[in-house]
């Protein structure tokens, strides 16, 4: 079981590593859903932790923290660019509101390729403050249907948040 865990596990790394390519995407989100399933002992997760550790018997399923804590509540985790000329660069800023009960601080965002840039405020979002995260897509030398998202990692439970970007680049000429 924890060797079908780490082989799923570097199957992801492996294919986000490779490409903003919306098969690739897709093939990682299941590889995700399956993850989630087996830590999780047959049910489904919305979040997973996708770092492999260098000791797999101490990867356990993420464990709420006690005391008040903060909460994401975005308008939307996903966004639709629609059909783009290849070369085009596309932003869009993703807005949430901190509804929990704690000041609220994203600790990092990462794009699953180059091609996808997000940005966001350092400074620590007070409970009922908005925040945003802005995310930058570059589709030089992308083309077809495309799926980058970005993982936000906060202080929040659970800890990693997924925003998503999808749409379709046509190619130039």
């Amino acid at each position: 079981m924890k060797t079908i865990k780490l082989n799923l596990i570097f199957a992801i790394l492996v294919l986000v590593s490779a490409s903003c390519d919306s098969v690739l995407e897709s093939r990682v989100s299941e590889l995700e859903r399956r993850v989630a399933k087996l830590e999780n002992g047959g049910a489904t997760a919305t979040t997973i932790n996708a770092t492999p550790t260098a000791n797999a018997s101490a990867a356990q399923p993420e464990v709420k923290p006690d005391g008040p804590l903060p909460e994401f509540s975005f308008a939307s985790e996903t966004h639709d660019f629609g059909t783009i000329p290849e070369g085009e660069v596309v932003e869009h800023t993703f807005t949430f509101t901190n509804t929990g009960e704690a000041p609220l601080i994203i600790q990092s965002a990462s794009a699953s390729c180059g091609c996808t840039v997000p940005s966001y405020s350092k400074e620590p979002v007070p409970v009922g403050g908005t925040g945003e995260i802005a995310v930058r897509f570059n589709s030089k030398g992308k083309k077809g249907n495309q799926a980058p998202t970005v993982t936000v990692t906060a202080n929040t439970f659970p800890k990693v948040r997924k925003l998503r970007l999808k749409g379709s680049v046509n190619t130039a000429g």
